[in-house]
């Protein structure tokens, strides 16, 4: 009995304690908007990256329909792809809507919505906020048929779309399309998703037939997906798509880097990139890492010196500033008999990286290449 008490007491403490340590989890702010366009009060969500406060920065803009269910989708792809930079931080805006009212806005009404849409919400957006005019938009279902028109029609408002479990435009709509400039659109669906997979499949058609200039667009299926499950993976792959080129660029062998071009298509990669969203060194930089490592890891020696040659500024970085770094390239080389660069990079790492771990390996390494050239 008194073994139980204790034990109560010791755990009543640690709960007590946990407590102390607690911490409301925010995800974003709920703003009201009196509607003119609409006549009534609508609310909407509004996540702000986490660099927002401490830079002067301006940032893109996803905008979601149906905010109620997808906000925090939207928000938590944009935080876990930050992670390894594969897009740029975004302000997230979710739009909320209630049935029946929603399908109605977005198929009778669909011209007032785009008036509150255009009016009302990017109006508060970009005048209570720091954003560039990169804005993407994503509806699901109902709203993935408004959206579809929306960027064919409106196609200076948004600079990208994403739509999932539906999707459909008129032909003359898409054939009639014109732009100065690229626009992005992603469609998803599943076979699983009897009702709405028809649409799809027909826009997706029509998007074959006439490949309107500047509109770039692709459509998937997922068919192991559902109606209900589909959404989430349909917004993560649809940024992916828009932000295609915005990561490093990364191949898996030698083989796909030759198939899809070699070093034309990694200098063309850069070169939109710049286009895009401006110059990146460090994305640069680690795709050309990436190559060396590729090489190196496959045992690929033919590749490795050519990248060692092609990307040699890239060595002059910090990342290889370091007696780990000279002695792995340097055991390479000798593994390969090309002593005299096996040589090159024994010595250097000696010389600058005196009394490390890799002191001895590199010593026995510089004399058994100098013994191979004598």
């Amino acid at each position: 009995m008194r073994k139980n008490i204790f034990l109560l007491l010791i755990l009543t403490v640690a709960f007590v304690s946990a407590q102390k340590n607690t911490s409301l989890i925010v995800l974003g702010t709920n703003y009201v908007i009196d509607s003119k366009v609409l006549n009534q009060e609508r609310e909407i969500q509004i996540y702000l990256p986490d660099s927002y406060h401490t830079s002067k920065e301006k940032y893109p803009v996803l905008y979601v329909l149906d905010g109620q269910w997808f906000f925090t989708n939207g928000v938590a792809i944009q935080k876990s792809l930050r992670t390894p930079g594969a897009i740029p931080e975004m302000i997230v805006v979710g739009i909320k809507n209630s049935n029946p009212l929603r399908r109605t806005l977005f198929n009778r009404e669909r011209s007032k919505f785009t008036s509150f849409l255009k009016e009302e919400v990017i109006g508060f957006v970009d005048s209570s906020f720091r954003t560039t005019k990169e804005r993407i938009i994503y509806g699901w279902e109902a709203a993935a048929y408004y959206v579809s028109k929306l960027i064919l029609e409106e196609k200076e408002l948004f600079t990208g779309a994403i739509v999932s479990d539906g999707g459909w435009a008129p032909e003359n709509a898409v054939e009639n399309f014109k732009s100065n400039k690229e626009v992005y659109f992603y469609m998803a669906n599943s076979k699983k998703d009897i009702y709405y997979v028809g649409s799809s499949d027909a826009f997706n058609e029509t998007l074959m037939k006439y490949n309107p200039k500047n509109l770039r667009w692709k459509y998937e299926l997922f068919n192991d997906e559902v109606h209900e499950t589909l959404p989430h993976l349909a917004l993560y792959k649809g940024i992916k798509y828009y932000y295609h080129n915005y990561d490093a660029l990364v191949f898996s062998s030698i083989q796909q880097f030759n198939d899809l071009g070699g070093l034309k298509y990694v200098n063309n990669y850069f070169k939109e990139r710049t286009k895009r969203f401006g110059a990146d060194i460090k994305s640069e930089q680690s795709t050309q890492n990436s190559l060396i490592w590729l090489a190196w890891k496959r045992d690929n020696f033919k590749y490795f010196s050519f990248f060692m040659e092609e990307f040699k500024d890239v060595l002059k970085t910090r990342r290889y500033a370091s007696a780990y770094w000279q002695n792995r390239l340097g055991q390479f080389y000798l593994k390969h008999k090309d002593y005299k660069n096996a040589i090159k990079f024994f010595e250097t790492g000696i010389k600058k990286y005196p009394n490390t771990n890799f002191q001895s390996d590199m010593e026995k390494g510089l004399k058994e290449a100098k013994n191979k050239i004598d």
